[in-house]
């Protein structure tokens, strides 16, 4: 089975940009019983961004082994790209699902993708769906725009597009290019969701169209080309 680009990006064991961003705080008495297994995961780190593939392997593992979430996932990473040793994609589900379940947003997202994709794993809406939600709700950007998505389809859940628009504006609010879109279209339409706001939806589509997006762009200079309604003179007394 070859892996996509697209999924490559998406599973790509880069640590170090995982470090403070994908898991949630953990409690001082936690951290501090972890702070042996959080220095190997840093030497691991590391070794994998020098090169040291094998080195950054063993180290992962170790760490893993001991219960750091960030070396549960990159172990788990490494093992699914064959990176530093023979690809074993089983072993690296049982990680990614350890990390998953230890809270890891980010673990929790790639395992959701897994199961939407149906790669390596069986197809599952529904299990992509609870994966993404519990990592939307500790507010990963991505799973909380793609659990937007199942919402505003009804695909695995309820078609429901409150709900839908609820987790759209949070994605769009964390810098989600296409949520910040959507949310510009709700408050220039409303959708029988929320009431029209001309200039939440501007403040939206220029957000989308600062990251490039040219379709925003178009939209909000049609919305600026429409003269402000004149108000009506007072009646004369």
């Amino acid at each position: 089975m070859s892996m996509s680009y697209a999924m490559r990006r998406l599973l790509a064991g880069v640590a170090a940009t995982l470090v403070g961003t994908a898991c949630q705080p953990i409690p001082y008495a936690v951290a501090a019983a972890q702070a042996p297994a959080q220095a190997l995961t840093d030497q691991a780190v590391q070794h994998y961004e020098a090169g040291q593939q094998s080195q950054a392997l063993g180290e992962f593992r170790r760490a893993a082994e001991q219960g750091n979430r960030l070396a549960q996932f990159d172990y788990a990473m490494m093992l699914l790209n064959g990176e530093g040793g023979t690809p074993d994609p089983s072993g690296a589900v049982q990680w990614l699902e350890r990390a998953a379940n230890a809270g890891m947003t980010q673990a929790q997202y790639v395992y959701g993708k897994m199961f939407d994709d149906g790669y390596v794993v069986g197809k599952s809406i529904p299990q992509a769906n609870l994966w993404y939600e519990k990592a939307a709700k500790q507010g990963h950007v991505q799973a909380q725009a793609a659990i937007a998505n199942e919402y505003f389809i009804g695909r695995g859940v309820p078609r429901d597009y409150k709900t839908a628009f609820a987790w759209y504006e949070k994605a769009a609010r964390g810098g989600d290019l296409p949520s910040q879109y959507i949310v510009a279209s709700y408050y220039e339409r409303g959708y029988g969701v929320v009431t029209p706001d001309l200039g939440r939806a501007r403040l939206w589509y220029a957000k989308a169209a600062a990251q490039g997006d040219v379709a925003a762009q178009g939209k909000l200079d049609a919305m600026n080309r429409v003269p402000a309604p004149t108000p009506s003179p007072a009646p004369a007394r």
